[in-house]
């Protein structure tokens, strides 16, 4: 019934019980999860996840946040791409939050190797004609300018993809919207401090419009501060809901839809 389009279940908090949460998601109705890799050293705990169970996928990139580890080439991120079950490139893309104190007081343009990493990605994606999954914090100019300069402009030749557990404003959501992104909301629209992100919410087309709980993180209401997991996602299809004004089914009906779109998720 519904999709988790973006969690971690190769990180140890949540690897350790799987099997509990497996058992989660088929009590809250959650059939089926995409499995995101966040570094090349992780990859095969995560395309493992996907070929061990039927209604999980995987994802192959390097997060724009992860220094010190293998850097992704465009033909490795080919061959991981190539594999069974992997229907997306990334997490890519960029990260400037807290820049200063969080990278020893470098500036954004000792961040070039973020930007030339997202570079890869964008080329790898269009080589392999699969959807790119991006993440943009404190960068949304640059994570914008970068895809168009890449090719990413909605236009025949582009692939696509999903800006995931989006926090920007409405104009970055137009934007991403103009370039042909979907956009994908997490349990942060039901923090009581979104009303923001609320009214995004309520303007992306229904036929570009994605859920996740980007777990372990980022649980939603009624369970903020705890450890997220995939179960959790109807939470997130339920804010929609009110938002705008459909039932809880038919959310869960249009976002597994788009996924579906997006993904193209080979049939088990």
């Amino acid at each position: 019934m519904f999709v988790d389009s973006h969690c971690h279940l190769s990180f140890p908090e949540l690897a350790s019980q799987l099997p509990q949460i497996r058992q989660a998601m088929a009590a809250a109705g959650v059939d089926r999860a995409l499995c995101i890799c966040t570094t090349l050293e992780e990859f095969e705990a995560v395309h493992a996840l996907a070929m061990d169970h039927d209604n999980f996928w995987a994802s192959a990139g390097v997060h724009p946040d992860n220094e010190g580890i293998a850097e992704p080439t465009v033909e490795k991120l080919l061959e991981l791409a190539a594999r069974p079950r992997v229907v997306g490139i990334g997490e890519t893309g960029l990260d400037y939050y807290q820049m200063e104190e969080r990278k020893g007081g470098r500036s954004i343009a000792d961040l070039e190797w973020q930007r030339e990493r997202f570079r890869t990605h964008i080329r790898a994606a269009h080589r392999c004609g699969k959807p790119l999954i991006i993440h943009t914090r404190a960068s949304s100019a640059d994570t914008l300018a970068i895809l168009k300069e890449e090719g990413e402009d909605g236009s025949a030749g582009s692939v696509g993809g999903v800006f995931h557990c989006f926090t920007e404003t409405a104009e970055v959501a137009r934007a991403a919207l103009d370039l042909g992104f979907h956009i994908s909301f997490s349990g942060i629209i039901t923090f009581k401090n979104a009303a923001d992100l609320r009214e995004v919410a309520r303007f992306v087309p229904e036929d570009r419009i994605l859920i996740e709980t980007d777990s372990p993180y980022l649980a939603p209401v009624p369970y903020r501060g705890k450890l997220n997991i995939p179960a959790y996602v109807p939470y997130v299809a339920r804010q929609i809901a009110e938002l705008r004004g459909l039932g809880v089914e038919q959310v869960a009906e249009l976002t597994s839809r788009n996924f579906e779109t997006l993904f193209k998720p080979e049939k088990s």
